[in-house]
């Protein structure tokens, strides 16, 4: 039979397992990496792309580093490396392999940004942008975002045809109610009107004298008796 120090051993792995999910619950949520909502962006032969990347950190950040990294098929490289001094300080780079690339970040009005924009684009650069982000401040706690960029002879344009008519089959039908609503109110309002005439010419017939027409149920005049 377990004693009672054999129960005592679990509850106290649980608790210390617990109290150390509590401690890196809130490290683990301070840092944010964002690319936008956009998974995959589209970008013209031969033109340029910013590739946004954002950070935020609850704890804040001093001396943080930040790199891009590109992938494909065939190919893995760190494009862009650079440190952030301090929430008052702009992005630094340390190391660029491209010359096309451009560092376009700043942290002025807490915006954090370390975006890069990249320059006279060729097929070969289609592949997946990461934007890396460490924090000495948080126990050197990293997280990053992927983005993927498709480059291609030219924009396809979209088609908004269907859309427009199912946008105009809405306003029809939203027109259409709020009409049948408004003649509703206004055919109420008629018969209101109607019957509130129909009530006030019964009232003031029935308070006529009809004596002179000798109507039946007319009031009829009282004459004094004759005198013998």
């Amino acid at each position: 039979m377990p004693g009672a120090g054999d129960r005592g051993a679990p509850r106290a792995r649980w608790l210390g397992t617990g109290l150390l999910g509590l401690f890196l619950l809130p490290v683990s949520l301070s840092l944010e990496v964002s690319v936008g909502k956009a998974t995959t962006i589209y970008a013209v032969n031969g033109t340029e792309i910013l590739l946004p990347c954002t950070f935020s950190s609850c704890f804040g950040f001093e001396n943080l580093r930040f790199w891009w990294s590109y992938n494909s098929t065939d190919t893995f490289k760190i494009l862009i490396d650079g440190t952030v001094k301090n929430e008052k300080s702009d992005p630094k780079v340390k190391l660029k392999e491209d010359d096309r690339i451009t560092l376009e970040g700043t942290t002025k009005e807490k915006m954090n940004n370390i975006s890069i924009l990249l320059r006279n684009l060729e097929f070969s650069d289609s592949g997946r942008y990461t934007c890396h982000v460490k924090n000495p401040k948080e126990n050197y706690l990293q997280h990053q975002a992927t983005i993927t960029l498709q480059v291609v002879d030219k924009l396809e344009e979209v088609d908004n045809t269907a859309t427009l008519i199912i946008l105009a089959v809405v306003g029809g039908v939203i027109g259409l109610l709020v009409f049948v609503l408004l003649v509703k109110k206004f055919i109420a309002f008629i018969i209101k009107k109607t019957q509130e005439k129909k009530k006030e010419c019964l009232v003031s017939s029935s308070g006529n004298d009809n004596t002179e027409n000798g109507l039946p149920g007319s009031k009829a005049e009282e004459k004094p008796p004759t005198k013998v």
